[in-house]
């Protein structure tokens, strides 16, 4: 008889041990204990006026969005998403919710910090070395390696470089663009994704070149810093077809284009060079590459299709299912995509993800700490990219006619903007200065400390902007808050304190987890 599968990690993939995990750290600094940061919560209500205040700045009639990806697709005004529901008229409603998951996985994990030198050009047209072998002809190739070679003699020495590196990149898929071509071995596009092929602009093998109608109405070759900046790329890299595999169908990921995708195609999908560096490039392209594997892999081993959308399908039961809860959608992200972290840690010998030691981390999985998990003890869970794809997710899965409830089960997010606002507001307090101008590792005590204070107090804090709002929480969820909002906020101060508007802690990230 066959035993039932018990995950040993499975408490640290609850939303409830984060916050319990982050609520000890914070009492153990409380007490004294720290050697790096205190607390004064006589900070706090300043911080509630200015976030609620930036609030009805941002959405007078208080109708707030979620904090989520699909924001930062909106950036300059642009209606993405209407552009994105265009190209997918026709196809059934399970078939778009496929597509909309598809884009928002792939467009959050390329999401960790950019860097402050880093920007984002937004053009019609995608650089060729952008696409997959199979979206271009060979002469395509060869001409535009013409062109990079009349245009390095002007260039400085640093830019040829760069391009020398995009050549060698690009001659090789010339050569086996045709092979390539006819490698059709993992293309699963189902009769229900591919609908309504006709109603899609563009040709198999030349890039996919989409002319909505607001595109005649807005400023062309707009830029963006920062994760507006990714966000916009990651859209334009979708709708491109840089994450599918299949010719007929550019408007999905899939797990065959993740596996052939490289640190050159994203930097040409992110427009990056020597003069335009964009910080955790290589571990971006190494992160969807593990995506694409464990996606292959759970494909061959549960059946089904090789894409991030498969979500879709486990959790509403190919849409049987109209009503989840946002803890049951973390939970599946968290385990399923469990192998592709490891920039994180490993407990019980086990890929964890966003989870770090700490002294004071206790054992408990519950606010209440009836239930601790002796397995896991030490541990402090964050799941940040997890979370922020969980909040991204909400407006998908509704979209798609499917309620998501229980959304304040899941934390604030510990991370520059939310963690640096109460840094710079001074609730959280450095015990040395001189710390803010170090760069830790996301593993140091230090970051790890401050990111617990993060989680607990915009608990706290949550509490006092309904209070200045006069809103409930129901009326008012977390997600809300968050976007409203103290990321806003965190953004607002950190341009007040410091030109650029860099964060107030410097964290040594591979770009796959911060």
């Amino acid at each position: 008889m066959n035993m039932p599968f018990r995950d040993p990690l499975a408490a640290l993939r609850e939303s409830a041990t984060i916050r319990a995990r982050c609520a000890a750290v914070t009492r153990a600094v409380e007490q004294g204990r720290s050697g790096h940061f205190k607390i004064d919560r006589s900070a706090l209500p300043a911080v509630a006026q200015r976030v609620a205040a930036l609030t009805r700045e941002r959405f007078p009639d208080l109708k707030i969005p979620y904090h989520s990806r699909w924001r930062h697709l909106e950036a300059g005004g642009v209606d993405r998403k209407g552009e994105l529901d265009a190209l997918l008229a026709g196809r059934t409603p399970a078939a778009v919710a496929r597509a909309r998951i598809d884009l928002t996985v792939v467009s959050v994990l390329l999401d960790a910090g950019a860097g402050p030198q880093w920007r984002y050009t937004e053009r019609p047209e995608l650089d060729a070395l952008a696409l997959p072998v199979h979206r271009q002809k060979g002469e395509d190739l060869l001409a535009m390696l013409g062109a990079a070679t009349g245009a390095s003699k002007t260039k400085d020495p640093a830019e040829v470089v760069a391009e020398d590196a995009a050549e060698d990149s690009a001659k090789a898929a010339a050569e086996g663009a045709t092979a390539d071509a006819h490698d059709t071995s993992a293309q699963t596009a189902t009769p229900a994704d591919t609908a309504a092929q006709a109603t899609a602009p563009g040709q198999p093998g030349r890039p996919l070149q989409p002319e909505p109608p607001e595109r005649q109405d807005r400023p062309e070759r707009a830029s963006f810093t920062r994760s507006e900046g990714l966000g916009v790329a990651s859209f334009r890299a979708f709708v491109a077809g840089v994450f599918s595999s299949d010719p007929a169908d550019p408007l999905r990921v899939d797990a065959l284009a993740l596996k052939r995708l490289d640190a050159a195609a994203l930097r040409a999908v992110f427009q990056a060079s020597p003069s335009n560096p964009l910080v955790g490039l290589e571990g971006r392209a190494a992160l969807l590459t593990r995506l694409g594997e464990v996606l292959q892999a759970q494909a061959q081993t549960d059946g089904g299709e090789a894409r991030p959308s498969r979500l879709y399908d486990q959790l509403t039961d190919h849409g049987q299912r109209t009503e989840l809860t946002a803890g049951e959608i973390l939970r599946t992200l968290v385990t399923a995509y469990a192998p592709i972290w490891t920039s994180g840690s490993r407990v019980l010998g086990l890929p964890a993800g966003d989870v770090w030691p700490h002294l004071w981390a206790g054992a408990q999985t519950t606010a209440d700490g009836l239930q601790p998990d002796r397995a896991t003890g030490g541990w402090v869970p964050f799941h940040k990219l997890s979370q922020w794809l969980t909040y991204s997710l909400l407006e998908p899965f509704e979209w798609a006619g499917v309620r998501v409830t229980g959304l304040d089960a899941l934390t604030g997010l510990p991370e520059y903007r939310n963690g640096g606002l109460l840094l710079d507001a001074g609730v959280i307090v450095p015990r040395d200065a001189r710390d803010l101008a170090k760069t830790w590792k996301l593993a140091s005590e230090f970051v790890i400390e401050w990111r617990a204070l993060t989680v607990t107090l915009l608990d706290e804090l949550a509490v006092l902007v309904r209070q200045e709002l006069g809103v409930s929480a129901e009326q008012m969820p977390l997600a809300c808050i968050l976007e409203g909002g103290t990321w806003a906020a965190g953004r607002q101060i950190a341009r007040e304190r410091r030109e650029g508007g860099a964060p107030p802690v410097q964290i040594d990230s591979d770009g796959t987890v911060f």
